[in-house]
């Protein structure tokens, strides 16, 4: 079995401690605090009283970051784990927010490499044309 690098192994212990954290704070949000593991809320609780020492945001970064030391050392990475910025720039680059959605999605197809086809706004209207000229015929014919 082969070896895995510190970098895939840190990239993987990123994503789950984003994950899990992100998992745990909607369930307790949601009223289920109590179902969580002694671990998840334990780590909960810590979040909380950071909360009250510093913002929002550095208090979700500060206990992700500590969450992801862990799971490194968990899944066996050896010495110090690699920063999370530098991990997490390539994964970043596809992810879209949902208030840019449209915007990445416009930006996506004309980005393409492929040659855009033409519209066919008339293709409809020469199918109901082409109806309607058969039915003609069959009224005509039969009528």
């Amino acid at each position: 079995m082969p070896k895995r690098t510190s970098a895939s192994i840190a990239r993987k212990a990123q994503a789950k401690a984003e994950a899990d954290f992100a998992t745990w704070l909607m369930m307790a949000k949601l009223g289920g605090f109590d179902d969580l593991p002694t671990d998840a809320q334990s780590w909960l609780m810590n979040y909380r009283t950071r909360l009250e020492k510093m913002s929002e945001a550095n208090a979700t970064s500060a206990t992700t970051r500590e969450l992801y030391v862990q799971y490194y050392a968990d899944m066996g990475g050896e010495g110090d784990p690699p920063e999370m910025a530098s991990i997490a720039e390539p994964a970043r680059n596809n992810v879209v927010d949902l208030k840019n959605a449209r915007v990445a999605r416009s930006s996506r197809a004309t980005d393409s490499s492929t040659p855009a086809r033409p519209k066919r706004a008339l293709s409809p209207f020469l199918i109901f044309a082409g109806m309607v000229a058969i039915i003609a015929a069959i009224k005509f014919a039969f009528g």
